[in-house]
C-alpha cells in the first residue's frame, strides 16, 4: 500500500512540477488573439467564423459583395452556396457547390439533368486546390467559365467502359476508366458551369450505371469507389475558391488597416486587390486596427541570435544583440536558480507527502498493536484452528469503516451517548451494521478488552445484539455491531409521538424473551456475563423480537467466582442497592435491574424522573409503596385495557417484579427462573376475571392483591462471599451506551 501511495504522490508531483513549468512559460507568452470583425458584429454562425469584410449585415461587411446569410446555423453565400470556412490570412472560402447529373432509363429516355453554376463576383475557383472530375462509363462533361468578361473557357473530360467488373478492382483511385480527372487550368476563372453529358444515352451500361456525374471538388474532399456508378450519394462537395476586394466606383480603393499593404491584383480592370498585414505583423488586414505587433522573441519562430547574443524586439522585427559577460552571467545564474528552486521544491513536497504518509502508517500500527490487536490476532488464529468454534470477530481496517459511513458523516449517525457515537454504515457485501465510536480508553485493560471481545463475538443468541469486529487502528477502538432497526424499548415505551403503543401481548414477548437472554448470558454462555446496565434502552427492537445490547459496561465471570469486587457502575434508577452499597457485582444485579424494566414496561413511567412528587422519583420505589397499599392498577398504563383483560397475568408479572427489587440479593429469583416464568405466562391463555356485568369473578381484587403480596419464595441460593477483585475492562476500556439509538 505504501508503495501505491508513493507512485500516487510521484505521479501528482510531477504534474505540479509541469503545471508550474507551463505557467511560467504561459505567462511569458505574447496574447495572440486577435479581432476578426468591427465591433459589436457578429463574429460567428453555427461552428464557422466570419471574419471582415465578411458579414451578416451592410454595416458589418465592406460592401455588398462580402454579405452573408446566417440560416439556423448555416452560412450562406449568395443564393445557395453554404459556406464552411473563410480565411483572411489565404484570402480563401470554401463552398459547398452542386454535383451535376445526367440521368437516363433502360429505353434511353433522359429522367433528371442539372447543369449547376457558380456566379460570384468576388469569387474565383482556385486551381491549385480543386480538380475536376467525371464519373460514368458513358460519359463526358465540360467545365465552361469566364476569364475575364471577353475571353472565354472550357474543357472537358470523358470515361468510357462496358463492364463494372473494369474498375471494380480500382476502388480508391479515378485512373480513367469509370472515373475521370483533371486538373483546372491556372487561370482565374469565374462564372463556371457543369454540363455534362452521355454518349449513348447509357443505354449499354444502365443496368450499373444509369447516370453521368460531374463535380468541382477540393483536392482532399473526393476518393473514388465502383459504386459510385450504380448512385452517387453526394448532392454538394466542398469547393476552395479565392477572393479579392473589388474597388467600387468612387469610393477608396485600398487598405485602411494601419501596418497593412495592399497588394493588386490583374482584374478586369485591374481593380481588384487584396490586403495583407505588414512583415512581422499578424491580425485582419481590413479591421483599423487589425494588424498586431508579433514578438519575434517570444515566438515560436526561429531566432538566428547566436549563443553570445539575446533577442530584442523592435517594431515588426527583432535584432540580436551582444551579451555582456556579467548580464550573460546573471543570466545563467538567474536560470540555475529558478531550476534549483523547482527541483527543491519538488523534492520537498515529494519528501512530506512520503513521510506523512510513512507516519500515518506507523501511527496505525502503534495504535493496533496499543489496541491488542496482535493479542487478538492470536486468539482469534486459535479459534480458526477449533473446528467446534462457530464464530469469530473480524478485524476491521480504518479504511473500511470510513467507506462504510461516508467518512463518518452526520447523517449516518444513529445514536449519541455520554461515551460516544454510534453510526450506521452499509460493508461492501451490503450488510448493514451499528459502529460504536467510543471517547474514552483504558490502556491498562487492553488484555481484558481483549478477551471480552473474543467472548462477546462468539455470543450467538437471536436475542442478543451480535457483536461482529472492532477496528483497532485508531485511537479509540470503534466496534461493529449487527444493525438493528427498530429502535429500542425505551423509545417504543415513552415516545408516543414516533411510535404507536404496544400491545399486553407484545410487551410479555419482550420482557420474556429479554429474561431468556440475560439467562442465558448468566449460565449458558461459555464464560458467564454480567450485564451490569440492563435498561429498556439497552433493549433493542427487530420487528418486536428483543435483543440485548450495549455490554460496554458488562463483565465476565471466573468460573470459580459468584461475585466480583467492581467499582460501582450502572445507570441510576436501575441500580441495585446491594451492588452500590457493598460493591460486590453478581448475576443478581441484573435481576435487580431487570425487574426495574418490568415496572417501565407495566406502567409507562421513566425509572428516574425528577418532575414527579419526591415519593414517585424512584420508579421501583413507588410500584413498591402502590402494591403494599393495594393500588397497584392505579398506577398501571391502561391503555389497550391492559388492566382490564389481562388483570391476571399483570399481577403475576408485578408479583415477579417485586421479587427481582428485593433489597437483599439473595431473596431474588435467577434470570433462569424469571425466564421460565415469563415464558409460561406469554403461552397461557387470556382468562379475563370480570364478567360481561364487570363483576370479579375469583373474588375481590383486594383479596387477591393481599395474596400475591404475601406469597414470597425463598430462591434458595447460598449465601457466597467472595472478596477476590477482579478487572472491570470493558467499562473501564470504553463504553457501549446505545440508548441515544
Amino acid at each position: 500500500m505504501e508503495d501505491s501511495t508513493i507512485t500516487k504522490h510521484s505521479s501528482l508531483l510531477q504534474s505540479l512540477a509541469l503545471l508550474t513549468i507551463f505557467i511560467i512559460t504561459k505567462s511569458t507568452a505574447a496574447d495572440d488573439h486577435h479581432q476578426i470583425t468591427l465591433p459589436g458584429c457578429p463574429t460567428r454562425c453555427g461552428h464557422v467564423d466570419i471574419p471582415y469584410p465578411f458579414g451578416l449585415t451592410q454595416n458589418c461587411s465592406l460592401n455588398k459583395n462580402f454579405l452573408l446569410n446566417c440560416n439556423s446555423s448555416t452560412l450562406i453565400f449568395g443564393k445557395n452556396l453554404t459556406v464552411t470556412n473563410i480565411s483572411v490570412h489565404l484570402h480563401e472560402i470554401t463552398v459547398n457547390w452542386f454535383v451535376a447529373r445526367d440521368c437516363y432509363n433502360g429505353s434511353g429516355h433522359r429522367v433528371r439533368k442539372n447543369r449547376p453554376t457558380l456566379n460570384a463576383a468576388t469569387l474565383t475557383v482556385s486551381s491549385a486546390k480543386n480538380k475536376f472530375v467525371v464519373l460514368g462509363c458513358d460519359s463526358y462533361a465540360f467545365l465552361n467559365g469566364f476569364e475575364n468578361r471577353t475571353t472565354n473557357y472550357s474543357m472537358g473530360c470523358m470515361s468510357i467502359c462496358n463492364d463494372r467488373r473494369d474498375v471494380a478492382y480500382r476502388d480508391g483511385g479515378c485512373t480513367g476508366i469509370g472515373c475521370c480527372e483533371m486538373d483546372l487550368p491556372k487561370r482565374r476563372l469565374r462564372n463556371l458551369s457543369i454540363n455534362p453529358r452521355s454518349f449513348d444515352e447509357h443505354r449499354r451500361v444502365v443496368g450499373f450505371n444509369p447516370c453521368t456525374y460531374a463535380f468541382v471538388v477540393e483536392r482532399n474532399g473526393f476518393e473514388f469507389s465502383g459504386e459510385f456508378l450504380e448512385d452517387f450519394p453526394k448532392r454538394v462537395l466542398p469547393v476552395v475558391a479565392d477572393w479579392r476586394v473589388k474597388c467600387q466606383n468612387g469610393s477608396f480603393c485600398g487598405c485602411e488597416g494601419e501596418n497593412s499593404v495592399v497588394e493588386f491584383g490583374e482584374g478586369d480592370d485591374g481593380s481588384e486587390y487584396r490586403c495583407m498585414c505588414k512583415e512581422g505583423y499578424q491580425g485582419n488586414p481590413y479591421l483599423p486596427t487589425g494588424c498586431k505587433e508579433i514578438n519575434e522573441c517570444l515566438s515560436s519562430g526561429p531566432i538566428n541570435c547566436t549563443k553570445t547574443q539575446y533577442c530584442v524586439n523592435i517594431p515588426g522585427s527583432y535584432i540580436c544583440k551582444e551579451k555582456r559577460q556579467s548580464q550573460f552571467t546573471l543570466i545563467k545564474i538567474s536560470i540555475g536558480v529558478a531550476i534549483g528552486f523547482i527541483a527543491l521544491f519538488i523534492s520537498t513536497s515529494w519528501l512530506y507527502l512520503v513521510l506523512k504518509q510513512r507516519k500515518l502508517m506507523q501511527l496505525k500500527e502503534k495504535f493496533f498493536k496499543q489496541n491488542g490487536g496482535l493479542i487478538l490476532k492470536q486468539k482469534l488464529s486459535g479459534l480458526e484452528n477449533n473446528s467446534s468454534s462457530s464464530s469469530s470477530a473480524k478485524i476491521f481496517t480504518e479504511e473500511e469503516l470510513i467507506k462504510a459511513t461516508n467518512n463518518y458523516d452526520d447523517s449516518t449517525i444513529i445514536g449519541r451517548g455520554g461515551f460516544g457515537t454510534v453510526y450506521k454504515g452499509f460493508l461492501p457485501d451490503n450488510k448493514i451494521v451499528a459502529i460504536k465510536k467510543s471517547k474514552i480508553v483504558d490502556q491498562n485493560q487492553t488484555e481484558q478488552f481483549i478477551n471480552e471481545v473474543v467472548v462477546l463475538s462468539q455470543i450467538n443468541h437471536k436475542n442478543v445484539v451480535k457483536l461482529l469486529g472492532c477496528c483497532l487502528e485508531t485511537q479509540v477502538p470503534l466496534l461493529v455491531y449487527e444493525f438493528v432497526p427498530n429502535g429500542t424499548l425505551s423509545e417504543h415505551i415513552h415516545n408516543r409521538e414516533k411510535y404507536p403503543k404496544l400491545s399486553w401481548e407484545t410487551r410479555l414477548g419482550i420482557v420474556a424473551e429479554t429474561a431468556e437472554a440475560l439467562a442465558y448470558l448468566h449460565s449458558a454462555a461459555s464464560t458467564p456475563i454480567i450485564h451490569r446496565d440492563v435498561k429498556p434502552s439497552n433493549i433493542l427492537l427487530d420487528n418486536f423480537t428483543a435483543k440485548v445490547s450495549d455490554f460496554g459496561a458488562s463483565k465476565l465471570v471466573p468460573q470459580d467466582q459468584l461475585e466480583l469486587a467492581t467499582m460501582v457502575q450502572g445507570t441510576l434508577g436501575y441500580l441495585d442497592p446491594e451492588y452500590l452499597h457493598t460493591n460486590q457485582l453478581t448475576e443478581k444485579s441484573d435481576v435487580y435491574s431487570f425487574g426495574v424494566v418490568l415496572v417501565e414496561l407495566l406502567t409507562a413511567k421513566k425509572a428516574i424522573s425528577f418532575d414527579r412528587v419526591e415519593e414517585e422519583r424512584s420508579l421501583a420505589m413507588h410500584f413498591l409503596l402502590s402494591l403494599k397499599k393495594d393500588r397497584l392498577f392505579e398506577i398501571i398504563e391502561v391503555e389497550g385495557n391492559i388492566g382490564i383483560d389481562y388483570k391476571e397475568q399483570v399481577l403475576e408479572v408485578a408479583m415477579i417484579a417485586k421479587r427481582c427489587l428485593s433489597v437483599n440479593g439473595e431473596d431474588r429469583p435467577s434470570m433462569k427462573e424469571v425466564a421460565v416464568k415469563l415464558e409460561g405466562l406469554r403461552k397461557m391463555e387470556k382468562h379475563p376475571w370480570v364478567n360481561e356485568g364487570g363483576q370479579l369473578i375469583n373474588g375481590n381484587l383486594e383479596y387477591e392483591t393481599e395474596y400475591l403480596l404475601a406469597h414470597d419464595q425463598d430462591n434458595g441460593n447460598e449465601d457466597t462471599n467472595t472478596n477476590n477483585s477482579t478487572y472491570d475492562s470493558i467499562r473501564d476500556h470504553l463504553s457501549l451506551d446505545f440508548s441515544g439509538r
